[in-house]
């Protein structure tokens, strides 16, 4: 097997030897630095070409950590939401605007591969990372925060440490979607729940309770599941609500992918919605007006959430000694028939 490395040095030497410079010569050429002679930095990029030499990049920011990398770390929890694409794409827009590229981790909620990724990340020197951490006492960020890592926290925060967040009202938003139904004439209005330990789930399970105790209507802990945020989890609980002995009449689903889950169980048993069965999920996807009937769900920016998370992280770069911020952006519940 060729080692890289040694494979970028003879490279090197061979840019080098055919220019008819030192190799401490091309290096300066392609680091553009000032003190080379015009004539021979013409010829030290012609030769470049002829050769089709790249150099690596990862070695040039190993050899000089002050110098920007316009590498930005991105980790997130869940590729398959496309709550997160959305996100990422609002990052993108504004990290490729400001001249920095982007790595992207996916996590997919297991912690073994956060540790390995946010290493990896480390060892390509990004200048910051943007993340939605595991939980708020997630230790790793938590330490990266601590050692002056630029961070931005997005969906979810941390305790114990100022980082700069960007979140949405989940509580606010969670307590629309119930309230509605409960306006609407819904008694026994079911929630499933993404993971129980991430903050966001737990602000959406205070927001149902609140609008369950603001209608009068009883907290029944039957009627609450707690799942692992995917669809999976939202067929399993969802036949699970169905099958008690007094089965809920609405269920709130606390993200889109849990919304889909419990939807093909609704339909697999042949219940009709609304009549038999109303349904809310928390994130409104551009499908949500395709569905039959077209579903009810509070929509959260998510486009804007990694706009904002990633103009924060670049002023954070900037200037790492600015007060911290938390942005928290609005919610807004969409009324169509599935309720």
């Amino acid at each position: 097997m060729i080692n890289e490395n040694v494979y970028k040095i003879v490279s090197l030497n061979k840019v080098a030897e055919r220019a008819g410079v030192s190799t401490a010569t091309v290096s300066r050429v392609i680091n553009n630095s000032p003190n080379v002679n015009p004539e021979t930095r013409l010829k030290v990029q012609q030769v470049i070409r002829e050769l089709k030499y790249s150099p690596n990049r990862v070695a040039q920011r190993l050899r000089n950590r002050n110098v920007s990398s316009n590498l930005l770390g991105v980790l997130i929890p869940d590729i398959q939401n496309p709550f997160y694409v959305e996100v990422l794409r609002g990052i993108e827009d504004v990290a490729y605007e400001n001249k920095y590229a982007l790595i992207m981790c996916n996590f997919a909620q297991d912690e073994r591969k956060e540790m390995l990724y946010l290493d990896i990340l480390q060892s390509e020197s990004i200048d910051g990372l943007i993340a939605a951490p595991t939980n708020e006492h997630d230790q790793k960020v938590i330490n990266l925060v601590r050692r002056g890592l630029p961070i931005v926290c997005v969906d979810r925060g941390l305790s114990g440490v100022d980082v700069d967040v960007v979140l949405v009202e989940n509580r606010v938003g969670a307590f629309s979607a119930v309230d509605h139904l409960a306006k609407t004439g819904y008694k026994r209005i079911a929630y499933i729940s993404g993971l129980p330990q991430i903050p966001s789930s737990q602000q959406r399970e205070k927001g149902y309770l609140d609008a369950l105790a603001a209608n009068g209507l009883a907290i029944d802990r039957n009627l609450i599941k707690y799942g692992d945020s995917r669809h999976e989890s939202g067929v399993k609980l969802c036949e699970e609500l169905l099958g008690l002995p007094d089965p809920p009449d609405a269920i709130f689903a606390g993200n889109n992918l849990i919304t889909l889950g419990a939807l093909e169980t609704i339909h697999k048993k042949g219940l009709t919605i609304p009549g038999q069965i109303a349904i809310i999920g928390f994130d409104d996807m551009y499908w949500s007006i395709s569905l039959n009937p077209p579903l009810t769900a509070v929509r959260q920016p998510a486009y804007e959430i990694g706009k904002r998370a990633a103009e924060q992280l670049i002023l954070r770069i900037k200037d790492p000694s600015r007060s911290t911020v938390s942005v928290i952006l609005k919610t807004e519940l969409m009324i169509r028939s599935s309720c």
